[in-house]
């Protein structure tokens, strides 16, 4: 059985592991990633691959990145959180490096192919990922094949424009669907109802330091799973928008099921059933057609790592 490394970069680590045909991960190895990015991140991601490769006969080497990724997945073509790798051929300066083939993705991509072949997607043919943190990052399978588009940069959905003359985006658009409906949106949510209803705050409040600031996601959920109606509220506010962008994505995409990955899925149905209700009020002609299934991710931190490696072996 073929074994191939799966690489991801995060903010703070760069984590690797050896994974098997079947995606199960049979070794990990990590490094800080260095804030100076460039050089030093290229060669601390050789690194995690050169101790994942002493042991195990290792046939390729895929990278997961937040990144737009060239057609050919070898060229970093722009990511807006790393320093100094900008056009950087990073397949060239892998491959001179450690020696093996390697595939650069999207990590969002990356986490949907994982999802698609061992998780929450197995099974499926056309599947949808929603990625929901400090953003909204996507994937799409259509008929078990990647979406990657004529460019590579397929799949942005979180730039999808939701609200018109709405917020303005990092990406200098405005009302795109990350501002409504992801975990940093969620924040701003409760923020404005914190405001609106101060009387019915306390319980959320009391998770944090005390303030509107130190208001964490987290304090969000557990107040919510205690059944807390302002906290039910915040969710039922996010969950509507995410429910409103895939019901326009689903009837251009008509997938089996839509993924909800990221952070935010710690809250399990407490996200999930708002986003269904809103789906099915949003959906044009709805009750016409069959809807997709909206399901939770099952591979959580490592999808994109599994995915990657996965896709290095393709």
């Amino acid at each position: 059985m073929g074994y191939t490394v799966g690489i991801d970069i995060g903010g703070t680590k760069v984590l690797g592991g050896v994974v098997d045909e079947t995606g199960a991960l049979i070794k990990r190895a990590r490094r800080d990633t260095p804030a100076e990015g460039g050089v030093a991140l290229t060669q601390a991601i050789a690194d995690v691959a050169l101790e994942l490769m002493k042991d195990s006969e290792i046939e390729s080497v895929g990278v997961s990145v937040a990144a737009f990724i060239s057609a050919d997945r070898k060229t970093i073509l722009a990511t807006p959180n790393i320093k100094d790798w900008n056009g950087v051929n990073l397949d060239y300066e892998l491959t001179s490096r450690i020696g093996l083939p390697v595939v650069i993705e999207n990590d969002a991509n990356s986490a949907a192919w994982g999802e698609f072949k061992f998780g929450a997607g197995r099974g499926k043919e056309n599947i949808l990922m929603l990625t929901v943190g400090t953003g909204i990052g996507g994937g799409i399978v259509v008929n078990s094949n990647l979406l990657r588009g004529s460019f590579g940069i397929a799949a942005e959905i979180g730039h999808l424009r939701i609200v018109p003359n709405g917020l303005l985006c990092g990406c200098g658009a405005y009302g795109c669907f990350e501002q409504y409906g992801s975990g940093t949106a969620l924040l701003r949510h409760a923020r404005e109802a914190i405001q609106a209803h101060p009387d019915r705050a306390s319980n959320i409040l009391n998770r944090g330091d005390g303030s509107i600031e130190g208001v964490k996601g987290s304090a969000i959920t557990a107040a919510a799973g205690d059944g807390d109606e302002l906290a039910l509220s915040i969710f039922e506010i996010t969950g509507d928008y995410i429910g409103a962008g895939i019901a326009s994505l689903a009837v251009i995409l008509d997938p089996e099921a839509v993924v909800i990955g990221g952070g935010v899925i710690d809250a399990g149905d407490i996200l999930l059933n708002p986003i269904r209700t809103g789906m099915e009020k949003y959906m044009p002609f709805a009750g016409k057609h069959p809807h997709p299934q909206i399901i939770g991710a099952q591979l959580g931190n490592e999808a994109g790592l599994v995915g990657v490696a996965d896709l290095a072996r393709i």
